[in-house]
This record gives C-alpha cells, sequence and structure tokens, in this order.
C-alpha cells in the first residue's frame, strides 16, 4: 500500500509540475565520469617532478551540466579535474559536439579545475617534461580516450534533462593569496596580505520538480597547487567536491575554476591542508545554498567569439642562442626548440586565436575566459557588470596565461617566462589586455547585459 501511495505521490507532482507550468521553466541533466588514467603516466603542472605518478588520493573526475530554457535553447557545463583543455583536444570535442548533438560553441563550456596533480595531455606543455616515446604513446592514447569520454559524458547529460528550478548566488571565503605580491615563505609572518584578490564563491543549485537538490556548480579562483606529489587527484577542488556529495548524498557537484592565474592556496604543501580548504570551500557554498538565493527564470542567452590576439614579435636567433646558454630545464627546451625551428625556417605565430563567451543565465551573468586568467580581469568584469557576475577562466582553451596590464608591463613569471612554459613564440602584445576587456563587453552588451553606472 505504502509503494502504491508513493508512486501516486510521485506521479501527483510530476503532474502538477506539468499542469502548473514547471515544464516550461528550465530542464536540467547532470551526468559525471571517473577520467583517472588507468596506468602510471607523466603529470602536469610541475617541472620540478622526475617521473611518473605512482597511485592516487582520489579519483580525477570530469562532470556535465546540461541545461534547457522554456524555448528548447541548450547549453552544456563540462567541468573537468585537468590542469586544462588544449587547443586541438577541445576544438576535436566541440566540434564532434556539433556534430552529434546540434551544439554550437557558444553553447559549451569546457572547463578545467587546473589541478596540477592530473595527466598531461597531448599537444600541451611538452617543453618542460622530459619524454620519451613510450610516454608520448601513453599521453596520446590518453588523450583520445578522454576525447570520447567526454562526448558520451555530454550525451548522457543530455538524456538526464527534466524540469527544474536554477538559482544563483555568491558566497565568500578566504584561502587564495595573491602569490605576485605575498611571498609564500613569508606569508606566515605577514599581519596582512596584499592584493589584487577576489573572494567571491560563485554558486548554481539545480533542484528538481519535487523541490530536490540536482546538482550544484561552483567555483573559485585558486590554483589548485596544494599538492606536489605523485598522487592523481583533483587537490583541494576534488575535496571540496567529495565534501559536498557527502553532505548531500545523491548529488553531482561540479567545479569550475576561476581568474586564478595569480591566486595560491598558501600555506600549503600537504595533503591535511588540501583537505581543509576542500572543506572550507565546501562550508562557503553550504552556506550559500541554506540562504535565499535569487531564482533564475528559464532565459538563456549564450555568445562566443574567438579574437586574433596579437604577440609580440618572437625572439631574435642571437637572444634564443643566449637563452639556451644561459638557462638549463624547460627554459632551455623552449629556447633550443625554437632556434631549431627558427634555421628550419618555420613562420612562427603573430597571434593567438582567444577564446571568450558569455551566457546570460535567466538574468545570471556568466564570462568565461580562455586560458590562466589573472584576477584583474574577474574585479573588471565585476566593476562594469557588477558585483553579481561569475567569471570563469582555464575555459575551452588553455594556451598560456593572460596577464592583466599592469602584469604584462611588470613582467616576471606571469607576465613573461610563463610564455616559454606553455610553448609560444612570444610574449602577449601591450594591446593584447585592453582588446579582450573591449571583446567581452561587447559580448556581454550582445546579449543585453547592462553596465554598471
Amino acid at each position: 500500500m505504502k509503494k502504491w501511495l508513493s508512486v501516486f505521490g510521485y506521479g501527483f507532482l510530476w503532474m502538477f509540475a506539468l499542469s502548473s507550468g514547471f515544464a516550461k521553466g528550465w530542464k536540467a541533466g547532470v551526468a559525471s565520469v571517473i577520467i583517472t588514467p588507468k596506468e602510471p603516466q607523466w603529470m602536469a603542472g610541475y617541472a620540478a617532478r622526475t617521473h611518473i605518478s605512482d597511485g592516487k588520493l582520489h579519483d580525477l573526475w570530469a562532470k556535465a551540466l546540461a541545461l534547457e530554457d522554456e524555448s528548447g535553447k541548450q547549453a552544456i557545463l563540462v567541468t573537468s579535474d585537468l590542469l586544462g583543455f588544449p587547443k586541438l583536444l577541445s576544438d576535436r570535442i566541440r566540434d564532434r559536439l556539433k556534430t552529434r548533438f546540434g551544439l554550437s560553441k557558444d553553447q559549451i563550456i569546457l572547463n578545467s579545475s587546473h589541478t596540477h596533480s592530473g595527466p598531461v595531455l597531448a599537444h600541451a606543455l611538452f617543453d618542460i617534461y622530459p619524454l620519451d616515446a613510450n610516454e608520448l604513446t601513453k599521453i596520446d592514447r590518453y588523450t583520445q580516450q578522454l576525447e570520447d569520454q567526454i562526448v558520451t559524458l555530454v550525451g548522457r547529460a543530455l538524456k538526464q534533462l527534466e524540469p527544474a528550478e536554477l538559482f544563483a548566488q555568491n558566497g565568500v571565503t578566504r584561502f587564495q593569496v595573491n602569490r605576485r605580491n605575498n611571498k609564500e615563505g613569508a606569508v606566515r609572518e605577514q599581519s596582512e596580505l596584499r592584493g589584487p584578490n577576489d573572494y567571491a564563491v560563485p554558486v548554481i543549485k539545480v533542484v528538481d520538480a519535487r523541490g530536490k537538490l540536482k546538482a550544484i556548480a561552483f567555483g573559485y579562483a585558486c590554483h589548485p597547487t596544494v599538492l606536489d606529489q605523485y598522487q592523481w587527484s583533483g587537490d583541494y577542488v576534488g575535496f571540496a567536491q567529495l565534501e559536498l556529495e557527502k553532505e548531500h548524498p545523491g548529488v553531482t557537484a561540479l567545479f569550475f575554476q576561476g581568474a586564478a592565474g595569480d591566486q595560491n592556496p598558501i600555506p600549503r604543501r600537504t595533503i591535511p591542508l588540501a583537505r581543509q580548504y576542500g572543506r572550507e570551500l565546501a562550508a562557503a557554498v553550504d552556506r550559500v545554498l541554506d540562504e535565499p538565493m535569487r531564482n533564475l527564470p528559464a532565459q538563456l542567452r549564450t555568445a562566443y567569439s574567438e579574437i586574433d590576439l596579437p604577440l609580440a614579435p618572437s625572439p631574435s636567433e642571437a637572444e634564443l642562442t643566449k637563452t639556451a646558454q644561459e638557462n638549463d630545464g624547460y627554459i632551455q627546451r623552449w629556447a633550443k626548440r625554437m632556434l631549431v625551428e627558427k634555421k628550419q625556417g618555420k613562420t612562427f605565430r603573430t597571434s593567438y586565436p582567444y577564446p571568450m563567451q558569455v551566457w546570460q543565465l535567466g538574468g545570471q551573468p556568466l564570462f568565461s575566459f580562455g586560458g590562466e586568467l589573472l584576477i584583474e580581469y574577474a574585479i573588471e568584469c565585476k566593476k562594469r557588470f557588477g558585483p553579481d557576475v561569475f567569471v570563469l577562466g582555464y575555459s575551452n582553451d588553455v594556451m598560456g596565461y593572460i596577464p592583466s596590464a599592469t602584469v604584462l608591463k611588470e613582467g616576471g613569471y606571469e607576465g613573461a617566462s610563463s610564455q616559454m612554459v606553455y610553448g609560444l613564440p612570444g610574449l602577449w602584445a601591450p594591446s593584447a589586455p585592453d582588446l579582450i576587456i573591449q571583446e567581452m563587453t561587447r559580448l556581454a552588451e550582445q546579449l543585453g547585459i547592462s553596465r554598471v553606472k
């Protein structure tokens, strides 16, 4: 009898949702897949590592949140425990999603957490790893498997679409530290930290037709570099998602990385610290879930653009020779490779097709940038469009650091030498930061997102 009442009650709720217009609102579907490599291989993120992985702390995941508004327009947010999607892989995935599901680039965000405890991917950062033919084969094999997994994952999320409601709000937590303006070794003695910073924790809550929590998409702007060991893990990001899914059984927690280019978790380097930061972030999300959140009308608008972001002229043969002679490690490997290619007559790129996009989720603006975005871009977006906007970096293509005008002028790792890490032939041109902001502003205005007066 109780079973029949339960079935009847569920059917009644479903019919009520349909008759009350709920079905005219959002639909949401969610799916996840383990992407932990099945064999030991080289790990991404640290040039100082000397050997391949030797186990896992916890599994790596890719997760997808599919959304459909009342007009039938769809969008997909894919989150992943990866250092970053390189362009070739990202383009292949998005081309397949277009062919298979009719999704265009403006409807897809491929975001990476930027964990430094995930695998090296094909066509990414090869100059910093001492890879032999065997390791390159493993990397190529894993990358192809990952591509297939992501395409299948999106299909599963789309099949799970069902009536839902969406809510959004920003929370806050403060373990990120601006690494350019605070020396890691001296932080414990400092009485105050220097910025710029953005401590926002953006949260999207998805509930089903019964009002039951279905999914949590949340973000933060901080490098997942607590850990530098040889075990696979999502770092503090992985612990945060595990904590939320433990606290809310049956719910899928998806993390998207923000403008973390110059933000580090400090202090760091121990598993207990990674677990602590994960719990802090999860607690910030839970606080937002427990408080009133903005209900988002079922209206989805999307815009996407790739601009030719200019690069400064590449170094001369004499400059490359000097760099190769005076350095070792990845800088030397980069310079030697550049020298060989220059002598072969290779033409180096003078610009890069830089991806940006904007989503308008029922009045919630979401700004998505490629590359390792520095925090000043998030601050500028909020100055222009209000403090409640959500800002994502590490989306669709992670081709290098994206320094602000200030950092590009100052130089240092994020402004200069990191370009060698990513294999780019030169620095970004001085005009690059302004071009990014101008184009993002254009996309926002295209969607009717008003500037703050």
